[in-house]
């Protein structure tokens, strides 16, 4: 898989979140469900470690990914931001925090991206509003 391919697998799951009470059901226990969601993609094994490893670590450290969002999104609240939107902030946000490997430009272009291909057209710039606040 791409790296692309494997960030837009990660949002897909990310989306998912606010659904689970108990958290991503693989997570905790359940094999299937983030097998089964990415399946279009046809991961490697090694992808599909990557893949988990990475929503592991955004649902881990959720609440402090949440807090820069609302803190960058000037006076949008958590709750008045689109669930795509959110779900797409929270993989860049992640990446930008907590993946040293991923430059901050590049998990911004990613994030832009995939709100223009995901959510409305005014959603590349709030994104990528939200996301440069950040890293300033």
């Amino acid at each position: 898989m791409t790296r692309h391919e494997l960030r837009e697998a990660i949002f897909k799951t990310i989306f998912q979140m606010p659904f689970f009470d108990e958290g991503i059901p693989e997570l905790n226990g359940d094999e299937g469900f983030i097998s089964e969601f990415i399946e279009e993609y046809n991961p490697s094994d090694k992808d599909k470690v990557y893949i988990i490893l990475k929503i592991r670590g955004i649902s881990d450290n959720l609440s402090s990914i949440d807090d820069k969002i609302e803190k960058n999104s000037n006076g949008w609240k958590l709750s008045r931001i689109g669930k795509t939107e959110l779900a797409i902030l929270r993989v860049a946000v992640y990446e930008i925090l907590y993946d040293s490997d991923i430059p901050d430009k590049v998990a911004i272009n990613e994030a832009v991206e995939l709100s223009k291909e995901y959510a409305d057209e005014k959603s590349s710039a709030f994104v990528n509003g939200v996301l440069s606040g950040l890293v300033l």
